[in-house]
């Protein structure tokens, strides 16, 4: 009676019996659909003792076409065998009965249960796993923003406005090297003796031009930067791998 009709099972560990296999190994003549409503109105109900299931067979012309099945649990088929009173349900009743016995004996029991067990474990491993891929990726995150955060810190703290001079000595640099370097990225032009924004940048708020209290009678303006140009200025030689010193080499200031 081995296999006699095949039996799965779900991802709870219960058995289940498809119910067009059932049909077949009867030998029942009515149609499939109207034999399986007529069992299923003794009683049994959707999603407790059985489920709907799709499946895919030939087809006349050579392709598939789907068709709906059911799997049944055990306790079911054994039901409907029995219900049918005849030599080929008696000896479906029996096998389901055997097949039952078989999954609750003892060796099975501590089999599943180490089965069980060895799935947690991977799971478990998985989680861990991925926890310790994240926090590598945290780790790293926060590595690259903490000299970011550092250098931000410092342009949050100055305030006022702050001169080419001082944000050049932050890259280690000096102003001459600072507005030649803008002014190749045409950021920034020279009208006289004054650094003044293109027009593309002049409504930006980076820059104000202000006078020194013993230049006003010669009107000698200065260019300065303001908070939003010190980022300005951070992002576009960061674009550049110009990186002030507080984030070589991961150190801080």
């Amino acid at each position: 009676m081995n296999d006699l009709i095949k039996i799965t099972t779900n991802e709870n560990d219960e058995q289940l019996v498809s119910g067009r296999e059932l049909h077949e190994f009867l030998g029942i003549e009515t149609p499939y659909a109207k034999w399986f409503g007529r069992m299923a109105d003794y009683g049994f109900s959707e999603n407790i003792d059985y489920v709907v299931a799709d499946i895919f067979v030939p087809n006349s012309n050579g392709g598939r076409q789907t068709q709906v099945d059911h799997a049944m649990k055990i306790d079911m088929a054994k039901e409907i065998s029995m219900i049918q009173r005849n030599e080929r349900g008696r000896q479906a009743r029996l096998y389901f009965i055997q097949v039952e016995r078989a999954w609750n004996s003892e060796e099975m029991i501590l089999l599943r249960s180490r089965q069980i067990l060895e799935r947690k474990l991977e799971t478990l491993q998985l989680e861990n796993n991925q926890l310790s891929e994240q926090k590598l990726i945290a780790e790293q995150r926060v590595n690259e923003l903490q000299p970011k955060a550092s250098y931000y810190d410092y342009v949050l703290q100055t305030k006022g406005l702050v001169s080419v001079s001082i944000i050049a000595k932050q890259y280690g640099k000096s102003a001459v090297w600072l507005n030649k370097l803008l002014h190749e990225y045409g950021i920034i032009f020279k009208q006289g003796n004054v650094w003044l924004l293109y027009q593309k940048y002049a409504d930006k708020g980076y820059t104000k031009t202000n006078f020194a209290p013993d230049d006003v009678a010669q009107l000698h303006p200065h260019t300065k930067w303001t908070q939003q140009g010190m980022l300005f200025i951070y992002e576009l030689l960061k674009s550049k791998e110009i990186l002030p010193m507080v984030e070589r080499d991961g150190q801080a200031s």
